[in-house]
């Protein structure tokens, strides 16, 4: 190799190098993440096991769920909603950057393979118009590589969202609720499997995937877990 041809490589390798979509410093193990932003990852580790509620210690139900238990079996979430993953997840959910929803599927995958392996992937599916409005589902995008890298089947034709909702972000808890009744419905002789896991990007108060959820069941589905990125404290 010449001196030329090697600067060039040099300059190519610097170019392609990661570096991090926040703050532009090179980024680590291989993601566009730096080892500032690595470390702030807010790792969802102490929470209750059936809805994912951060707590101070962790716990097989929270208040909430011992008193009104929800229809789904366990959830999974890998982080709570903070830096920087309350960066990334705006920027994939409403600004269509792949980059970071990529950089989000990767770093969460280490928290699902260690819990029960469900039969299928199954994500929360967006209606037809906020998908057209939106040009795409950011839980589907985040679905495709972690199924891909658990080896596991992903099913985005099983639940259809048959109902047009006002967005979540913009209602309190009981008005989500009611929002979303009966906004879910699962493809007629799909052949649903007995454990499946939901996936979806956040969870708020959970009425999405409580709604979802009971679809599945209705289905015949025996038990669904939910798996989330990120839980809102």
């Amino acid at each position: 190799m010449g001196k030329v041809d090697g600067h060039f490589a040099r300059f190519g390798r610097w170019l392609l190098a990661p570096r991090c979509l926040l703050c532009a410093e090179p980024g680590v193990e291989g993601r566009d993440l730096c080892r500032r932003c690595t470390d702030a990852l807010p790792w969802n580790r102490s929470a209750c096991a059936r809805c994912g509620l951060p707590l101070p210690t962790p716990a097989a139900a929270c208040g909430a769920c011992l008193l009104h238990p929800p229809p789904f079996a366990a959830t999974t979430a890998a982080f709570t909603y903070a830096f920087p993953v309350d960066r990334l997840l705006p920027r994939l959910k409403f600004h269509a950057d792949l980059a970071a929803g990529a950089v989000l599927a990767d770093v969460m995958a280490s928290t699902f393979a260690t819990v029960d392996r469900p039969d299928a992937l199954v994500p929360v599916p967006l209606h037809r118009s906020r998908l057209r409005q939106r040009g795409y589902d950011q839980a589907l995008e985040l679905a495709k590589p972690l199924a891909r890298s658990l080896g596991l089947p992903l099913r985005a034709d099983w639940l259809r969202r048959v109902r047009a909702t006002d967005a979540q972000s913009e209602l309190d808890a009981k008005h989500r609720h009611d929002n979303l009744r009966d906004a879910f419905a699962c493809a007629p002789n799909c052949g649903l499997p007995p454990h499946v896991a939901l996936f979806d990007d956040v969870m708020t108060t959970g009425s999405t995937v409580q709604e979802a959820t009971r679809a599945l069941r209705r289905a015949g589905v025996e038990r669904v877990d939910v798996w989330v990125l990120a839980r809102v404290p």
